[in-house]
């Protein structure tokens, strides 16, 4: 994919649209919005493989309110379906709406997510009712609606499913073409996976009518995040993360003399079980932390959420789907008690630090059956991250340069993703003009360079 530099203003998008962007200011598209949102407009149905990050979001969004704001689409129908695998997302995803349709009038949407209570549903309800212009929800909520028939599908224009890979990985395939089938006539879709894996292809071939493929490699971690890693065995994790607690943690360079302290901390885990366990530990140690896994429910998830926010809680335990909604500025540590099987979620992981221009901490605990996926790991970034030291007291690991090749894990998924830069920022004068040779409202106003 070309990555020349594409401006907002040289895109179809139409003007209250940019009006909103250029409030915001945004000026340049991201890879992946460049690729998507001509192409949208123009009624293409699209598969994007981008990872968390990379404004994939607003890659569909804006074409699709463009498009609806010009007119042309039923009023009292549910004109774009937005399908989400968690309530976070979902959240975001709506918050990003307000945002880019904040000139359109008469864009209505809701979003719809389970773990609610009774007046939530009602609110739900009643947006479904007068036929809210879009609708973002999670598949379980949304086909609870439909089996009680507060909504009807039959003149949806738009079918996007974001984060395709997580939906089928938290077994909502069925509901997913059950939701499809319902859908009268032809619809254009649009599908958004971080990860391309044969299911998601089967996928793609099912519901897609003759698809642009847009794929955005995976960027590198930031510079500020500092990376490091104990090479053990299974057994010493929680040896090594309780060491890490009581003594706190160095990292290299450091010109403190003290270790740092441990405060916002997000420690991910792939497994809630796990997680649990982590959080019963670490609790024993009077360590101030909350956990955050699917037993939860919705308003104990809230709760924790908003406690850690706030800085009531001081370490967060969480797996890798509820943490997608985490959006937090000031983490200054991540660790990640066992390595990720893809190298999208390790990037995701630990770019939860070292946001807003701040400098941030990654440490993974590599257990020896897990050795091969970090060389990936490394082989991607391009480098050896730092091994530490054991901590006094605790016996040393396997040798991490051994021979892996029966590695319990070694074999699963072999991508080998790229990296790309991403698009600067510029504002475009008026006298530069827009192109395609499209004009502005009369009463639209002129983006000049602020002074």
């Amino acid at each position: 994919m070309d990555e020349k530099k594409v401006y907002f203003e040289e895109t179809q998008l139409n003007d209250n649209v940019l009006d909103a962007l250029y409030d915001m200011h945004f000026d340049a598209c991201t890879p992946i919005q460049a690729g998507c949102i001509d192409p949208i407009i123009e009624g293409r149905d699209i598969m994007g493989v981008a990872q968390t990050g990379t404004g994939k979001t607003a890659a569909y969004l804006l074409p699709v309110l463009s498009c609806l704001d010009d007119g042309g689409y039923p009023e009292d129908s549910v004109n774009c379906l937005i399908m989400a695998p968690t309530r976070e997302l979902a959240q975001q995803i709506d918050q990003a709406m307000q945002g880019f349709g904040y000139y359109m009038d008469g864009i209505s949407s809701v979003a719809v997510y389970g773990g609610n209570d009774g007046g939530r549903y009602n609110q739900e309800l009643e947006a479904l009712k007068k036929g809210a212009s879009v609708v973002i929800a999670t598949p379980g909520r949304l086909i609870s609606h439909m089996q009680m028939g507060n909504l009807d599908l039959s003149r949806l224009s738009f079918f996007i499913l974001d984060e395709a890979d997580r939906m089928l990985d938290m077994g909502f395939s069925d509901d997913i073409m059950t939701i499809a089938k319902s859908i009268g006539g032809h619809c254009q879709t649009i599908m958004f996976s971080a990860t391309m894996p044969e299911k998601i292809e089967e996928l793609a071939r099912t519901l897609l009518h003759n698809p642009l493929t847009v794929k955005i490699a995976v960027s590198k971690p930031a510079e500020k995040i500092q990376q490091s890693a104990f090479v053990c065995y299974s057994a010493q994790k929680m040896e090594i993360l309780k060491s890490i607690f009581k003594n706190g943690f160095k990292p290299e360079h450091s010109t403190d003399e003290e270790p740092m302290k441990l405060e916002r901390v997000i420690i991910f885990s792939g497994k809630k079980q796990r997680v649990k366990e982590i959080y019963r530990s670490l609790r024993q140690m009077k360590v101030n932390c909350g956990e955050m896994h699917s037993d939860l429910t919705q308003a104990e998830r809230d709760q924790m959420m908003y406690r850690f926010k706030a800085g009531e809680i001081d370490v967060l335990v969480a797996t890798d789907i509820v943490a997608r909604g985490i959006d937090i500025d000031d983490i200054l540590m991540v660790i990640n008690y066992d390595v990720p099987h893809d190298v999208e979620d390790y990037v995701h992981r630990i770019g939860r630090t070292a946001r807003a221009e701040r400098d941030g901490v990654a440490i993974t605990l590599v257990a020896q059956e897990d050795i091969y996926l970090f060389k990936r790991i490394e082989k991607f970034l391009g480098r050896e991250i730092l091994k530490n030291p054991m901590p006094a007291g605790i016996a040393p690991g396997p040798d991490y340069k051994a021979d892996t090749k029966h590695s319990t894990t070694a074999h699963r998924g072999n991508k080998k993703p790229k990296h790309h830069d991403r698009s600067k920022k510029r504002v475009r004068t008026e006298q530069e003009g827009l192109p395609h040779g499209r004009k502005r409202k009369a009463n639209g106003p002129v983006r000049t360079k602020k002074q």
